[in-house]
């Protein structure tokens, strides 16, 4: 197991404790108050504890290495789990929202809301903190599940802090429809960030090529290691959670010897990996009296990608 595959499974397995600490705060916060809102808020992190216990087994999963059944790795396992994180992020607000319908129907102002207010002060500085640890690591390691565990957990944040702003509120004005009301509101934005979660993974389930940074590097990469050579074609990409696929065509002079196009095929797979690590490359090499197809690089003086395209 590598580094950074360490690093995301722990990062995994410490989300479980801290979001059952941060449920047990938010529903003491409820149970003090009586605040149809916290409730809502715990209710939301009910979906937290279960999403932090299947990411992490998601995450163990995905880092298995290849074998016979799956040559390609496990990777993608982690794009299904933000999937089903994002359509629990939905269910989540569904719950609020039912909630909030019952608290219109008979509002009701909280009791002591001050002790209930700091109760979910606390569970929403923890559970922002936490957010901002996963999406800031889940990007590093490019671990897809994490980094929508973090979002997910972000929302959660967004909803802490609508409900305790509509508490205040509420004791200011005396007007206990305004609890339910604030619910609501909070539940919509909760619907967009999980539908946020769900189409970046249908994306990755789906091949989504690299992000254009990363193909603009590989093409430079390209450009600047393929001496010798006298075009590249046919060239591909997709994303797999941290794994990334390249495949393209490296056209070499017809009395090139195999070794002499072995060597430049070595060169760009250490360039292109010190680039996109985790980067599996595919390179077929074909004379230059082969016709050549698909997107181009012209290498010849290696000045630039003025030939991609063409």
């Amino acid at each position: 197991m590598t580094k950074d595959s360490n690093i995301i499974e722990r990062l995994a397995f410490w989300g479980i404790p801290i979001s059952i600490v941060v449920i047990a705060l938010k529903m003491l916060a409820w149970w003090v108050t009586g605040s149809v809102a916290l409730l809502s808020d715990g209710l939301e992190s009910i979906v937290n504890v279960a999403a932090a216990v299947m990411a992490y087994f998601v995450i163990r999963y995905a880092q298995r290495p290849a074998d016979h059944d799956h040559q390609f790795g496990h990777h993608k396992a982690e794009y299904l789990s933000a999937v089903v994180e994002g359509v629990l992020i939905v269910i989540a607000a569904m719950l609020i929202i039912n909630e909030a319908w019952q608290g219109l129907v008979s509002p009701k102002l909280p009791e002591a809301p001050a002790l209930g207010l700091g109760i979910n002060a606390i569970a929403a500085v923890i559970n922002a903190v936490w957010a901002q640890t996963l999406i800031r690591e889940g990007r590093k390691h490019r671990s897809v599940a994490l980094e929508a565990d973090g979002r997910h957990i972000m929302s959660d944040v967004v909803t802490s802090a609508g409900v305790l702003i509509g508490l205040i509120l509420v004791l200011i004005t005396g007007n206990a429809v305004l609890d339910p009301i604030l619910a609501i509101l909070v539940a919509c934005n909760i619907i967009w960030q999980g539908y946020k979660v769900i189409s970046h993974s249908l994306g990755g389930l789906m091949d989504k090529a690299l992000e254009p940074d990363e193909e603009a590097a590989v093409r430079e990469a390209i450009t600047l290691h393929s001496v010798g050579a006298l075009g590249v074609h046919d060239l591909k990409s997709r994303r797999a959670g941290a794994a990334a696929f390249i495949d393209f065509h490296l056209v070499v002079p017809a009395d090139m010897t195999v070794e002499e196009a072995h060597h430049i095929c070595d060169r760009l797979e250490d360039a292109i990996k010190g680039i996109i690590p985790g980067a599996t490359l595919a390179i077929h090499v074909e004379p230059e009296t082969e016709h050549a197809h698909g997107q181009k690089v012209d290498v010849e003086g290696l000045t630039g990608l003025e030939g991609m395209g063409k």
